[in-house]
């Protein structure tokens, strides 16, 4: 088989349909025009745990096929490239104290206020109270280990890969689809803004150079050569549809999280809304409630079918686990049960989340990002209506996604300076 240059992905169902085009016997790229060469596995798991059973695997800048591989569902919706857990799924417990400090860290907007500031649906109504959508609560520092299960009587196990991260802000919504159209605006169809070169570092670290670098030196920030991977145009959140939260004018959807965005243009907003992107370590960290090793975001209760704790598995709205694309994803801050021990809430469940960095195996850090070696991005939280169950919502779960690519289960948060 042979491809045209551009093409990332070809893949095939068990019934010969495309789960999320639903015509019958397509076998067409999914993914188009990826701005970079792919060689790597990835898997799709559909609507409502649609199964592939092959997938075909080839560089994009060749156009050449190096063959098709069988494979099971996947964990998690939209997951491509090189994905993994890094922990353990049913286990019971975690040992933690559970709830949230954010009463004690504050609550601030952390300088996303401006953007928040005019108000309205998506900007300044977001969870219980209504509050602003761009609060920012300070996560408190500390170390903790990236990798660990919880054992039978509640305590962790396997504890490796520790990891000291310094205090930090990190946005306790997800990115909203009001919050992103005012970013749309300001970009402009490519003739307004793009992010500076070298911006959205972790500048309040290391004098200015940010993160260290896991392979040596510090992460780069932007470079000016992906400004034109940033693309957030009606025609590529089409590519979404029937399953994305866009619409090209506001509707009822702006409390909805953004899905269908790429890794560029997260970054590219959180740069614009004065920020920078959650390094890996940084995001599990906030999942993980620090050095409490929480089994989920909130603690060790199981998140159960009711909408309280994480939107997943096709619960929301009614608990019935019934698959309705868009439908089964709720205006962010919905899970008010599920914050985390800083506030955040949607750690878990909604929408898978971009991280800074490359995925690669862990390694004993402070402070630090995988940003060299490879092409997909890691992401942690699990979606709406993914297959893997509560699996995807543990703490230390994560997986990956070529950065190029759109999926309407990945949206994003983003992270700022103390």
């Amino acid at each position: 088989m042979s491809f045209p240059a551009g093409d990332a992905f070809v893949f095939y169902t068990t019934d010969g349909t495309n789960p999320t085009h639903g015509s019958a016997a397509y076998s067409g790229p999914i993914w188009i025009n990826t701005p970079e060469p792919v060689r790597a596995m990835a898997f799709y798991p559909g609507v409502c745990g649609d199964s592939i059973i092959a997938l075909a695997v080839f560089t994009a800048a060749a156009g050449t096929d190096s063959g098709s591989s069988g494979s099971g569902s996947s964990s998690g919706s939209g997951s491509g490239g090189s994905s993994s857990s890094s922990g353990s799924s049913g286990s019971i417990g975690s040992g933690s104290d559970g709830g949230s400090d954010a009463s004690s860290s504050g609550s601030s907007d952390g300088g996303a206020t401006n953007h928040c500031a005019l108000g309205g649906v998506g900007l300044s109504n977001c969870g219980a109270s209504g509050e602003s959508c761009c609060a920012s609560p300070l996560v408190n520092g500390g170390m903790y280990d990236r990798t660990f299960s919880i054992a039978a009587d509640g305590g962790e196990t396997g504890l490796a890969d520790p990891a000291t991260v310094s205090s930090f802000r990190l946005d306790k919504y997800l990115v909203t689809v009001g919050r992103f159209r005012q970013f749309v605006a300001a970009w402009n169809g490519g003739a307004g803004y793009t992010p500076p070169a070298g911006s959205g570092k972790h500048a309040h670290l290391n004098g200015g150079s940010g993160l260290n670098a896991t392979e040596g030196g510090y992460e780069p920030g932007w470079v000016a050569s992906d400004d034109s991977y940033v693309a957030p145009t009606d025609i590529n959140q089409a590519r979404c549809v029937p399953f994305g939260t866009w619409t090209s004018t506001a509707g009822s959807q702006e409390s909805l999280p953004i899905n269908c965005v790429n890794w560029y243009e997260a970054y590219a907003f959180c740069i614009w809304d004065g920020g920078f992107l959650p390094s890996d370590a940084e995001l599990g960290y906030a999942a993980a409630g620090g050095n409490q090793q929480r089994e989920y975001p909130w603690g060790s209760t199981d998140p159960g079918t009711s909408n309280q704790y994480a939107i997943y598995n096709c619960y929301y709205p009614s608990g019935s686990q019934s698959c309705a694309g868009l439908g089964n994803m709720a205006p962010v801050g919905t899970a008010a049960l599920g914050a985390g021990r800083w506030g955040q809430l949607d750690l878990a469940g909604e929408v898978w989340e971009w991280n800074l960095d490359l995925y690669a195996t862990y390694a004993p850090c402070t402070d630090c990002a995988e940003v060299s070696g490879g092409s997909a991005r890691v992401m942690r939280g699990g979606d709406d209506n993914g297959s893997g169950g509560t699996a995807n919502l543990l703490s230390d779960n994560r997986t990956a996604l070529f950065a190029s690519l759109r999926d309407p289960g990945v949206g994003f948060r983003c992270a700022r300076a103390p």
